[in-house]
């Protein structure tokens, strides 16, 4: 059985709330590393504590209430996917990479500070997530084989099988046209993989049976597609302001994407088909699953 959440209050009323938890937490993971450089701080800070959704985050805490998980023990979790999400949009944002200049309506890490400072504040969050793992007492309460599974979720997704490996091929394969099944491969991969994580994560924590956590994966599966493939659809139907980075990106890289692969119909029914099953394995898990509800609905309908 799945242990029951508190469901008084409707999941967008405590948005809030998680958002100021995990700002904290990471505020605090960034200010406390003693003898970090001046500037390469100042990257960090620049890369993470700006305005920022908290997508993978608000994953995390929806999945700690499904899971029957106190917030406190979602916090590093909640943490460690944020700051993995922000060392890849500094990455991503580099002139090797993708080469952009606009990111949350500011200039990326590496037109704010330098090429180099932007490598290195990007390689330290990514150690920095894990440190936040590996150092966090409420996680530390829990068995060790609890832990050492959640730092496995994390290392999997970021690394060549996950988003590392996505990138790859998200490279190899610009200026050529891929058929879906490669293009769902490189996002499954890039994008898919830490939302996974990010909802899989706390459920390892709580009182989920092999049945619940299955049908959980394969919600955070098809989620994770969802949000790509809204991702590619804004690039087409909102301006430069609006996405707060720059529109028009993935044609002047020459990437496919799944409007370009699908066609705009095509791409939004795909998103619609995922999102009604995604939903439909949500409905199975009941009522505790309000909050994952509530993100899979705001993925499939943001506007930015």
């Amino acid at each position: 059985m799945i242990a029951r959440a508190p469901s008084d209050n409707a999941f967008g009323e405590r948005l809030e709330t998680y958002r100021e938890r995990v700002n904290r937490r990471l505020e605090r993971a960034i200010s406390g590393g003693e003898g970090t450089p001046q500037r390469l701080r100042a990257a960090m800070e620049y890369s993470v504590l700006g305005a920022g959704k908290r997508v993978r985050p608000l994953l995390a805490y929806a999945s700690g209430e499904l899971a029957g998980i106190a917030a406190g023990s979602v916090d590093a979790i909640a943490a460690s996917v944020e700051l993995i999400h922000a060392y890849s949009l500094i990455h991503d944002d580099l002139p090797s990479m993708d080469d952009d200049e606009l990111r949350r309506g500011r200039p990326t890490t590496h037109r704010q500070f330098d090429e180099a400072t932007a490598i290195l504040a990007g390689d330290a969050l990514q150690a920095l997530a894990f440190e936040t793992l590996g150092t966090d007492e409420a996680l530390a309460s829990h068995p060790a084989a609890a832990t050492r599974e959640i730092v496995g979720w994390l290392a999997r997704a970021v690394g060549p099988a996950g988003m590392v490996g996505g990138q790859a091929l998200d490279m190899a394969a610009e200026g050529q046209r891929v058929d879906e099944a490669a293009l769902e491969n490189i996002h499954r991969r890039k994008t898919g993989a830490l939302l996974r994580a990010s909802i899989m994560m706390p459920s390892v924590l709580g009182r989920m049976t092999d049945e619940a956590r299955v049908k959980l994966d394969a919600f955070a599966c098809d989620i994770g597609l969802v949000f790509q493939i809204r991702d590619d659809l804004l690039e087409v139907e909102q301006d430069t302001a609006t996405l707060g980075k720059n529109a028009g990106s993935d044609r002047a890289n020459d990437k496919s994407t799944y409007p370009s692969v699908l066609g705009v119909e095509g791409a939004r029914s795909r998103a619609d088909e995922l999102y009604g099953r995604a939903k439909a394995v949500l409905e199975s898990l009941g009522p505790e699953a309000e909050g994952l509800s509530w993100l899979a609905e705001y993925i499939l309908r943001r506007s930015y």
